[in-house]
């Protein structure tokens, strides 16, 4: 009898974020009869993460309205929520871990879908800063709405141009902030993600609607006195802020693995099925570092759809059946009335095309090559480029650059293509 036919085994998944939890439905799915028991350090019924700096931030709605799966999904499918607990360590040779009150949980498979935490920079007088939040979690939500709703000037400083430094600037500004300023350290914002072109679009969409976006600028320390704080930069310039968001990256939460003697490369590396170094563990989701097949490399990726695909592969795996991830990665991002869709990896890119529809200046794609060969496509306000363009980086298909760049030719697959 195979393990997943055997209900006397034990799958032990440390995380209920995107990646646990999808693991634990899917593992179900392909047949598992034995235990699940699913460890998550947050106390609140596993959530969306992606609507947490946008429709979350600026609704009055609960954080109840963006769970991955109801409450009762969990008891039919005999999958075991064990929240607000912390997992301490991993025993590989007790096959057990050690749960932060003392007690052991026996395992046959183990999944770490850990993920990453926030990186706070070691800025002076950061940790003694008033109000002052990165943004990850559902209780980071709730702390900088309640901040923001006691604040009388309203006054915000995001530090870090990325997409959740972003997409909270823009959220904030909704929420009527009468000053949203942005710091990146970067002479550009996400300058390690797009290129000139997009973080030029972005800048000036939210200069349009009010947001400073301010570049070359390092944090050097914040000055509070009486709950106001002073954004100090290396340049000397300083900026008021009765709320403050950080924004700067994030840490991949390794160190159960790394205890345990599992492999680390910038992440938890695993191999084509999400199997680390130790047959009976997994690792999927935003820590692990896997091989792309497409990109002939290991990458790791922070993505709901990242999650989601590897948990499927990894569940497989566990119940017997040999799938190797695949997939070509994707991403999104809504600010304001804009909605960017990004499909593939742009790193290594050496020459772009940029495709503009028409008089729209909000509807246009920026399309990354390396020489002939079409890594990846930034589409905004534009599903049917992010769908053409996912096309063709399966394809591998060769495109004709001017004909692409040439908003006067019909936007359709066999136009594009090189004669």
């Amino acid at each position: 009898m195979s393990d997943s036919l055997n209900n006397d085994q034990t799958c032990v998944v440390i995380g209920a974020s995107h990646a646990g939890v999808n693991f634990a439905f899917a593992l179900r799915k392909a047949g598992w009869l034995g235990r699940i028991k699913l460890y998550d350090v947050d106390p609140v019924l596993p959530y969306h993460r992606p609507p947490l700096s946008k429709a979350y931030l600026t609704s009055s709605d609960g954080i109840e309205k963006n769970a991955l799966k109801p409450a009762q999904s969990y008891e039919k499918e005999s999958i075991e929520l064990n929240l607000g607990v912390e997992v301490e360590s991993i025993n590989r040779a007790d096959k057990n871990i050690l749960l932060a009150d003392g007690q052991t949980q026996a395992y046959d498979k183990l999944v770490i879908a850990s993920g990453a935490r926030p990186f706070m920079p070691p800025v002076k007088g950061l940790d003694t800063a008033s109000h002052l939040y990165p943004l990850r979690t559902a209780a980071d939500v709730s702390n900088i709405k309640a901040a923001f709703e006691q604040s009388d000037k309203k006054r915000v400083v995001v530090i870090g141009g990325g997409y959740i430094g972003l997409e909270t600037a823009a959220s904030l500004k909704k929420l009527g902030a009468s000053c949203v300023t942005v710091l990146e350290r970067e002479s550009r914002i996400l300058a390690r993600v797009t290129a000139p072109e997009m973080s030029a679009f972005f800048e000036k969409l939210h200069a349009k609607n009010g947001v400073n976006i301010l570049t070359g600028k390092n944090v050097s320390e914040i000055i509070t006195e009486q709950s106001v704080n002073q954004v100090v930069c290396d340049d000397g310039q300083m900026y008021e802020a009765d709320l403050i968001i950080v924004g700067v990256g994030i840490r991949v939460n390794t160190e159960l693995a790394a205890q345990a003697g599992l492999e680390i490369e910038n992440g938890i590396k695993v191999d084509h099925c999400a199997r680390t170094n130790d047959p009976d563990i997994y690792a999927v989701g935003d820590c692990s570092f896997h091989h792309n097949p497409h990109y002939e490399r290991f990458i790791r990726l922070e993505s709901v759809q990242n999650a989601v695909d590897q948990a499927k592969v990894a569940a497989a795996s566990v119940c017997g059946k040999e799938i190797t991830y695949d997939t070509i990665p994707w991403f999104w991002s809504d600010q304001y009335d804009v909605k960017l869709q990004m499909v593939g990896l742009s790193q290594g890119y050496n020459n772009l095309v940029v495709r503009q529809e028409g008089d729209a200046d909000n509807k246009f794609s920026v399309w990354y090559f390396n020489d002939d060969t079409l890594l990846s496509v930034d589409a905004v306000n534009n599903a049917k480029a992010y769908v053409i363009g996912t096309k063709f980086i399966k394809s591998g298909d060769k495109l004709d650059k001017q004909k692409l760049a040439d908003a006067s030719v019909e936007f359709k697959p066999a136009n594009l293509l090189s004669v």
